[in-house]
């Protein structure tokens, strides 16, 4: 009995995607568990507190060099933007085509609303999923901007300095403090839903999405593939795989 469909790999996320994904990843952890502990210090009432006092020292300074990683790790991504493969490319993630904004309608028909079952099938991400990330760029440049700015009234380092005008922005730091950790509680949510999805479709579509940010190949429709080869927005590899 032949197979329904012909898979081929096609390569779509280049190594520095893949690391700039898990490098974001540990730091969007760390910065998320330091800065929860940063607005809510559990007290230490033990025989040693007075040794371990400095504790809070150190979380904050966790803090900071996981936010230097993160900001270095954005500014390689936007760099891997402009150089980077079709599926790295600024351009997927701004709505400037009709097919982009089809393939919206056709997503929110499928994964929102589910009023059909029609599987969406994209190289790289689809339209929804680049959008979503688009905003979640936007989100970390906010949470760069209000936490060097909270930083810079106890840093000599130039870095937070450049971000000190945010203050007076937004009125007080008290203001900035609050944006800046219910901005927390929006990566996390954002986190949850982007796992869960992720899954979701490896399961549902078999296309090795999760698989695909480890290695760089995800699975594909040999006729799919071959259409976005021939507009020179695919890899496919010289001797495709049939997968039964």
């Amino acid at each position: 009995m032949k197979p329904k469909n012909q898979f081929v790999r096609v390569y779509v996320w280049e190594a520095p995607v893949r690391l700039f994904h898990w490098v974001n990843a540990l730091c969007i952890v760390v910065l998320c568990v330091t800065g929860y502990l940063i607005a809510h210090p559990p007290a230490l009432m033990t025989a040693h507190a007075a040794y371990a006092s400095y504790w809070f020292g150190t979380v904050r300074f966790v803090h900071f060099v996981a936010a230097y990683v993160f900001v270095a790790a954005l500014i390689l991504r936007l760099y891997w933007a402009l150089v980077g493969n079709k599926y790295a490319r600024w351009r997927n993630f701004l709505p400037v085509t009709v097919k982009q904004w089809k393939e919206i309608l056709q997503v929110a028909k499928a994964d929102v609303l589910e009023i059909n079952n029609d599987e969406v099938e994209s190289p790289g991400h689809n339209a929804v999923a680049y959008f979503t990330y688009a905003g979640a760029f936007a989100l970390a440049l906010f949470q760069i901007a209000t936490g060097f700015a909270l930083y810079a009234a106890t840093s000599d380092a130039w870095f937070p300095h450049l971000f000190y005008w945010v203050i007076p922005l937004f009125g007080s730091e008290y203001v900035v403090r609050v944006l800046h950790y219910a901005a927390m509680w929006v990566f996390i949510l954002f986190v949850c839903i982007h796992v869960y999805l992720a899954a979701y479709h490896d399961y549902i579509e078999g296309n090795g999405v999760l698989s695909s940010i480890i290695g760089g190949w995800k699975f594909m429709p040999k006729k799919t593939a071959e259409a976005a080869e021939a507009q020179g927005i695919s890899s496919l590899p010289r001797k495709p795989r049939k997968l039964l």
